[in-house]
């Protein structure tokens, strides 16, 4: 038994097939006081789930005094009616709801999903729970869900106490991309103008970073709204306007012609250029349409569940991203297909859903050569820092060096990346996150790398580092990711600092 814990201290975990469960921090035993013998079936209570898989757990939860806080991940392309993106509070000791929170209550419309899925961050000391919320249901078509679906897509502050709304800021509005506010909202204190500014840094898919009020959720740099592009599509009314930050400028390209198409030999680029001549392409926001469209960044491109690591000293924010383009496509109703009768009929276009409830189906998939490489000029993956004092970006190195396709290795400077990167006093930033299983230091200063190895597998996670006896140590599970195709495993390296 290890007498260092403290007794009665608990451990929270969530599980993808949504339990919430209370182990004893001493002897990791489940607390058999807490909901049914130390578990709570989180589906319980949660509206319209109809299938085992499209309501899950796949962040860990928050704790705030006495409460354990839980969002939800939720199936959201696949029918206008999804599971409902409760947020929702839990008694620490019995397991008992206290407070609950819609961002998209049912009563406005029939909508799902909005729902937070990424991972909530606290402000004990001003009883303030933010929650960073997705896309509402289906991501690419919104007649069933007119206006700017409040509150998806945004960043919500709670009160800790009973859940009350403080206050809301939308990022996306009536999303069409799968924008959803993916990385954990990052607390900061900002040398602003002269005084100290309590702020929560949040990103977002687009590239657009904001930075918020902790205390109002005003920004700190202003946001226009901008006139964007709008839709074709039968039934669906775009919003007219899109919130762009002055400052910090956007992390990512968010624009890409045929005439910018890339290749490693001229018949690659060539392809390419065919591919992105065929599609709308007017920046980002461009709307989804039958004829095809480039979304840029795509739904895995700028910053994704990833998040970042704040500076206080030098006031830097370091974030990884992507650029990655997709091609997406609405499907009329009677031409479409299931992703497995596509398949069957050679018409196979990537993620394919349904959109039940609406006029169309839908297909995405990244713009790849036929050589299976992105149309788009590298880096495909980048490490970015931030000057939060002046809004500007300080540095940005490519983050990865190979890509690994069908057996052949690509030499390229910056691949697609998922997982953070921790920042430490000693002026580091450790990130694994690349398609090449290598976990890097970068001098925060310069963004040079000074330190590489090897993994057993993909670091897609984010570290995290502790000191045992003088000594400090940096840790990351290297267990790989499916879709980014990098190695699997189940390793967790531990490695020591001089």
């Amino acid at each position: 038994m290890n007498q260092s814990i403290p007794k009665g201290w608990r451990i929270f975990l969530a599980t993808i097939d949504a339990r919430l469960i209370a182990l004893d921090a001493v002897t990791g035993k489940p607390c058999k006081d807490f909901g049914d013998a130390g578990e709570l079936d989180l589906r319980v209570g949660i509206a319209n789930i109809i299938r085992v898989g499209e309501y899950e757990e796949t962040s860990p939860p928050a704790i705030i005094d006495d409460l354990v806080v839980v969002g939800s991940a939720i199936a959201d392309n696949d029918r206008v009616d999804s599971p409902d993106g409760m947020v929702r509070a839990f008694d620490a000791r019995t397991g008992k709801l206290r407070w609950k929170w819609e961002p998209i209550p049912s009563s406005l419309a029939p909508t799902g999903a909005g729902n937070g899925w990424s991972v909530i961050s606290v402000d004990a000391a001003r009883d303030l729970v933010f929650v960073p919320t997705g896309a509402p249901s289906p991501d690419y078509h919104g007649a069933k869900r007119p206006g700017d679906d409040k509150w998806a897509n945004s960043l919500v502050a709670l009160r800790g106490k009973d859940g009350g709304f403080v206050w809301g800021f939308q990022l996306v509005h009536h999303d069409l991309w799968d924008y959803d506010t993916a990385p954990q909202p990052l607390l900061a204190t900002l040398h602003h103008n002269g005084s100290d500014v309590p702020v929560v840094i949040q990103g977002n898919k687009t590239g657009n970073l904001f930075v918020l009020n902790r205390e109002t959720g005003v920004p700190v740099f202003k946001v226009e709204e901008r006139a964007v592009p709008q839709s074709d599509a039968h039934e669906e009314k775009t919003s007219w306007t899109q919130p762009f930050p002055v400052a910090p400028p956007p992390l990512v390209r968010q624009q890409l012609s045929a005439n910018e198409a890339w290749g490693t030999t001229e018949a690659e680029r060539n392809a390419c250029k065919e591919r992105l001549a065929r599609l709308r392409s007017n920046g980002i926001f461009t709307p989804p349409s039958v004829q095809g469209i480039v979304a840029i960044p795509g739904n895995l491109g700028g910053m994704n569940w990833s998040s970042g690591a704040f500076d206080p000293q030098r006031q830097l924010f370091v974030t990884n991203v992507n650029n990655l383009p997709m091609e997406v496509h609405l499907i009329p109703r009677d031409q479409y297909l299931s992703q497995e009768q596509a398949a069957e009929a050679g018409k196979f276009r990537g993620d394919v859903s349904p959109q039940h409830g609406t006029p169309y189906g839908m297909s995405r998939q990244a713009v790849l050569s036929p050589q299976g490489l992105p149309c788009l000029p590298p880096p495909w993956g980048e490490l970015v820092a931030v000057d939060m004092n002046k809004g500007t970006i300080r540095w940005h190195v490519p983050l990865g060096a190979a890509v690994k396709l069908e057996g052949k290795t690509f030499a390229v400077a910056g691949t697609p990346n998922l997982g953070g990167p921790i920042l430490t006093a000693a002026r580091l930033v450790f990130i694994g996150s690349s398609m090449d299983d290598s976990f890097r230091a970068f001098d925060v200063d310069t963004g040079q790398v000074l330190w590489t190895t090897q993994l057993p597998a993909g670091g897609q996670a984010t570290p995290m580092t502790y000191q045992e006896n003088g000594r400090q140590y940096v840790v990351i599970s290297a267990g790989g990711h499916g879709k980014l195709g990098t190695t699997l495993g189940d390793s967790v390296v531990a490695f020591a600092l001089p």
